[in-house]
């Protein structure tokens, strides 16, 4: 398989994660914002990110989508994914149980689960951009 192609796929399946989550949200605006309030988050930031995650991850999608601007999402992806798995780690090992704010089916995994799964998509975030960059050193020495 060529490295590009192993980069889209990458973008298709961080795609896929964030548009399903992202629509799950918006779908489900209220119990979205009920589950959103009872994380353990400053209160101040809570109504912000009702419209921002969804947004972020909608935004992400498109960049992933757009050849041009594909390592801009996976860069993007690997931060929202780490800040996503830090706060899951927190849960899991240091806060009292809390709701999961997660879009669909992601919020009926068990925290444990949950991090081992956002690291699966963090892991595969910082592959991306690894095999973005060695595609592009290769083209560069293929060229010389």
């Amino acid at each position: 398989m060529k490295r590009n192609e192993i980069v889209s796929l990458i973008a298709v399946a961080l795609i896929i994660l964030f548009s399903y989550t992202a629509f799950a949200k918006l779908i489900d605006m209220g119990e979205f914002e009920r589950q959103l309030a009872g994380q353990e988050l400053p209160s101040w930031s809570k109504a912000p990110l009702v419209w921002l995650i969804p947004a972020a991850e909608l935004l992400l999608c498109v960049l992933l989508i757009i050849p041009a601007t594909r390592l801009p999402g996976l860069y993007g992806s690997a931060l929202l994914m780490a800040l996503f798995t830090g706060y899951t780690g927190l849960v899991v090992g240091y806060f009292e149980r809390t709701p999961c704010s997660c879009g669909g089916v992601l919020r009926s995994m068990g925290f444990e689960v949950h991090l081992v799964f956002n690291l699966f998509f963090l892991t595969l975030s910082i592959l991306g951009i690894y095999r973005f960059h060695s595609q592009n050193k290769f083209a560069v020495t293929q060229k010389t």
